[in-house]
């Protein structure tokens, strides 16, 4: 059981101490071009374990197989096991409470340049996934709100797959997907990842993916931020809703 006071008041001193104006600097430059930054400064390494741990845990207790393909992505597949934020939030205490805290919100806002707030649709606000079996995978999306914050816990070699590939400047229209026509009309950038590292995306304007995973496994936490103009736009959540559902789902 972690102290979340003592949690908070380590990323606060975290923050004050250790993160300098050119770590947001940087990253602010990389997501503005990129549509995404890796941002692992935002937290201590003690915070960093404290979610690990919990994610640990909640997968093996609550972590639910899923088998997906959705039309709104041209079918693009989602194999993995996962665990909703309602399952989080009932039996774990870090991942909601590190959610919301003030120093993450603060310099999230500096990289993305404008303010990111708490998503107003819960089931959207932290979720976790682990791709562990031969061709699990993420497949190419885009997220209903702005901004998604991944933790990673722990992933393959880049030579195994569970890397993340992305398409900035693009828009997801839900009846006409055209996720081929951008990725033969805009460049694919890939980022290589390492357990403990965070990234910053801009997710609703940013196609992105996980590769298949063919050795080892890929978890992380995914915690989903709102745009100031997200929170008076009518947003449908088809995707998220069939991909979280209660009940196993499987569907072509």
């Amino acid at each position: 059981m972690f102290d979340l006071n003592v949690l908070h008041q380590q990323l606060r001193e975290h923050v004050q101490r250790n993160v300098a104006p050119d770590d947001i600097t940087t990253a602010h430059r990389e997501f503005s071009y990129l549509g995404h930054a890796k941002v692992s400064f935002v937290a201590p390494d003690s915070v960093k374990k404290a979610v690990a741990d919990e994610v640990n845990v909640l997968i093996d207790q609550a972590g639910t197989r899923r088998d997906l393909r959705f039309a709104e992505t041209d079918y693009t597949p989602r194999r993995m096991r996962n665990v909703t934020r309602a399952e989080i939030a009932s039996l774990g205490t870090v991942i909601s409470s590190i959610y919301t805290a003030e120093p993450i919100l603060r310099m999230l806002s500096e990289v993305a340049g404008e303010p990111v707030h708490p998503c107003p649709y819960e089931p959207e606000q932290f979720v976790i996934t682990c791709l562990e079996r031969d061709g699990d995978t993420h497949g190419w999306h885009w997220d209903d709100f702005a901004f998604a914050l991944v933790w990673v816990i722990e992933c393959p070699p880049v030579e195994h797959g569970g890397f993340v590939q992305c398409v900035p400047g693009t828009i997801w229209n839900k009846q006409r997907p055209g996720i081929n026509r951008a990725l033969v009309s805009r460049p694919i950038y890939s980022m290589e990842l390492f357990p403990g590292d965070l990234y910053l995306m801009r997710t609703n304007t940013t196609l992105h993916r996980v590769t298949p995973v063919r050795q080892g496994r890929r978890k992380i936490t995914n915690m989903g931020y709102a745009s100031t103009s997200d929170l008076t736009r009518h947003l449908t959540h088809e995707t998220m809703d069939r991909l979280w559902a209660t009940a196993p789902t499987t569907e072509v």
